[in-house]
């Protein structure tokens, strides 16, 4: 039995992954196929397929043509869609899939979320063909965000291995914004929930955001070998998912706020302080490395369209976005006036469909982690 891990660019040149058509594959044991899919310009969906059964699951299916492409390459049947969070550059894919595929399981923990039609509650599980999967509530990012932990239904296999889709919470190095949560949330959910799951599970988030978060961390904890090492190797490499849990308890400083290291960096020791002054931190050297405005976290695949709807943006200071760049600003917390149907954007740049903004441009609270 083996898992092979797919890599598909499906000939779509990304502002960070600079990948023609080519075909990665890498073979594990395992029973199932976990399939990398670059959306927009630093997102990723995923399928996970089930061979035995020949069923699917989409995780964040947010640009459902190209998920429905490599879909289409494995033969097997789409018969779930895994959705991390609201945020529509994770969700607004649902609309579409459900719309063809109507008897689509939708899961989830928010009501915010499109086409939602399973709420997960906390450590619920259910199954995608033969696969176990866990839902894991991880309140901070969004009060409704939820990771997925998956699993070889064949519990008699020793070799199992174990995967935890995790959106915009855990990261590659970092973690997601508090943006509904605080840091005492945060701390919660990376150390009780996440950091509690077996140290060889592989961590599929849904940001590449690696070489950036990397880069925060070593100024953080610049003695630390580990991360060293992961810098490195992650300014060389395109796709740097899968991490695992125990390789991110080594190097990345929202794991381990209670190391005299970290402590040191923010000057202080209780644990949520640090917690919180780590992303202070952290948001700053964002700002100062023009992380807002590159690698596209100002607006969804510069020049596409997704669900007929344009995704084209012209950005202004800052990753505040605004039509045709008037003065380069959306304002505060993602809200535009100037997009969308009455110029209705709302917080959270929600808006979907019927020409509110949604996509067009989809700002600041949505794109910045």
């Amino acid at each position: 039995m083996y898992l092979k891990i797919y890599f598909l660019a499906l000939g779509i040149s990304h502002n960070i992954h600079n990948i023609q058509k080519k075909n990665l594959e890498f073979f594990f044991l395992f029973d199932m196929r976990i399939i990398p899919i670059p959306i927009f310009n630093h997102n990723y969906s995923y399928l996970i397929v089930d061979d035995k059964a020949n069923e699917a699951a989409a995780v964040d299916p947010a640009e459902p043509q190209k998920v429905l492409a490599v879909l289409a390459q494995t033969g097997a049947k789409l018969t779930s869609v895994l959705t991390t969070h609201h945020h529509q550059h994770h969700s607004i894919g649902n609309i579409e899939l459900v719309l063809n595929r109507p008897n689509l399981a939708v899961y989830g923990a928010d009501a915010r979320i499109p086409e939602l039609n399973y709420v997960c509650k906390h450590n619920e599980e259910f199954t995608v063909g033969t696969l176990k999967v866990r839902s894991l509530h991880t309140p901070s990012h969004t009060k409704g965000s939820v990771c997925f932990y998956v699993r070889d239904g064949d519990e008699m296999n020793e070799e199992i291995e174990k995967a935890v889709f995790t959106g915009d919470t855990l990261l590659v190095g970092g973690c997601g914004r508090f943006i509904e949560g605080d840091a005492k949330d945060m701390y919660h959910v990376l150390y009780t929930i996440l950091g509690s799951l077996p140290l060889d599970t592989k961590v599929y988030s849904g940001h590449e955001s690696a070489l950036i978060n990397l880069q925060f961390a070593s100024t953080i904890d610049p003695n630390n070998n580990n991360l060293r090492k992961k810098l490195s190797w992650a300014q060389t490499t395109h796709c740097t998912v899968p991490s695992t849990i125990g390789e991110e308890l080594e190097y990345n400083p929202y794991l381990r706020v209670t190391d005299p290291s970290i402590q040191n960096s923010t000057g202080l020791t209780e644990r949520f302080e640090v917690m919180s002054t780590l992303r202070v931190l952290n948001d700053n050297f964002n700002t100062q490395n023009h992380f807002s405005n590159i690698n596209g976290f100002n607006g969804i695949s510069n020049g596409s369209v997704v669900n007929g709807i344009s995704t084209s943006s012209t950005t202004g200071v800052n990753g505040m976005n605004g039509i045709n760049g008037v003065n380069g600003m959306n304002g505060v917390n993602g809200m535009n006036g100037i997009n969308g149907v009455n110029g209705m954007n709302g917080v959270n740049g929600m808006n979907g469909v019927n020409g509110m903004n949604g996509m067009n441009g989809m700002n600041r609270v949505d794109m910045l982690l």
